[in-house]
């Protein structure tokens, strides 16, 4: 869990379950959705195969609510892509019966716990996608085109890095943006980190937490308040200035900062507030309203349900706006959601 990603949504004040039956009662329309008769540009084949719900995205989230679609019979294609955004990290932590679980392992065991349900799961990536009057045509990245009723986009965030060498190779090893997830084996260790000016004071807070030995890298000229600068100094928070010039690592493990000017920082471990991006262009292209302000700046505005602007389409983990960045809130949420869009088809088929 990243405590310092919290997002906001519109629902923050209404309860999950009350959310979850307005979304039912309303066949998951809570934003006022896309009209279903008005088709968007997209996949111009026509579909081969027919599914009620096209997960795109094969993390925690869309594989919890394939898991929980499929129970509920329903015909469920997850598409895949493999590439998840805890991939690079050793192991999952954080959430109970799973801590220490390497992320392929999580996944390998979602995929095996999908097998005896009419769910099918393909690798590969989701090319384009289009709402229409039925629902939406998604085109595989192999040319075949399937319909569905519901899309749940499942497809997660890309953490944008800054230009330092040797950044990449110690991402989610040494380097990381998650004390929650990866503090603890740091614990009382020599800490840097990298965050904006104005989250200074907010991401030394929270890191102090598992150190006491912090220090700020700058990266370039200082533009840290001098109200802040007297509270990192209060907390022997050295602010370290000066553009990094790469990142000594040996094994995975980080063991200095080299600064342009010469000086070398021992560090045992970095921790960047790194800018968010949504993973796929699919949000977007379906007509998903993105937050812009706050820790949430990127994400789709969703209901807790995970129900869109768009009728029919629901976003989860990562991607929305609900919850916090971490794989027990991201399979809580793609159970929720999967409830939702099976009770809005019930209640569709019920009319």
């Amino acid at each position: 869990m990243d405590h310092d990603a919290l997002r906001p949504g519109d629902g923050d004040l209404m309860s999950r379950r009350r959310a979850l039956a307005l979304a039912a009662g309303s066949a998951g329309v809570l934003l006022g959705g896309v009209p279903a008769e008005a088709e968007a540009e997209g996949p111009a084949a026509k579909p081969a195969r027919r599914f009620d719900v096209v997960v795109v995205g094969g993390g925690p989230a869309g594989l919890a609510a394939a898991l929980v679609l499929g129970r509920a019979c329903r015909k469920v294609l997850v598409c895949d892509s493999g590439q998840g955004r805890n991939a690079p990290a050793a192991a999952v932590h954080g959430y109970l019966t799973q801590d220490g679980t390497p992320p392929s392992e999580f996944r390998r065991v979602g995929r095996e716990q999908l097998k005896p349900y009419d769910v099918e799961v393909r690798d590969g990536k989701v090319a384009d996608a289009r709402k229409v009057a039925s629902g939406f045509e998604v085109a595989l990245d192999g040319g075949e085109v399937v319909a569905c009723r519901k899309l749940i986009l499942a497809t997660g965030m890309a953490d944008v890095l800054p230009d330092i060498q040797g950044l990449r190779e110690l991402w989610g090893k040494a380097a990381i943006h998650c004390p929650y997830c990866h503090g603890w084996e740091f614990r009382d260790r020599p800490w840097a980190f990298l965050a904006p000016p104005e989250a200074t004071v907010e991401v030394a807070t929270l890191l102090l937490g598992w150190t006491k030995q912090l220090a700020l890298l700058t990266n370039g000229p200082s533009e840290v308040s001098a109200e802040h600068r007297a509270w990192l100094e209060k907390h022997a928070i050295e602010v370290v200035e000066g553009r990094i010039d790469r990142l000594e690592g040996a094994g995975g493990r980080l063991v200095a900062v080299h600064l342009e000017g010469g000086r070398r920082l021992e560090r045992d471990v970095l921790f960047v507030r790194a800018r968010l991006k949504q993973a796929s262009d699919l949000p977007q292209k379906l007509g998903c309203t993105l937050l812009d302000q706050g820790m949430g700046a990127g994400m789709v505005k969703t209901e807790p349900s995970g129900a869109t602007a768009v009728e029919g389409l629901y976003v989860v983990g990562d991607a929305s706006g609900v919850g916090v960045t971490s794989v027990a809130s991201a399979v809580a949420e793609g159970s929720g959601t999967a409830g939702a869009a099976n009770m809005a088809m019930l209640i569709e088929d019920a009319r």
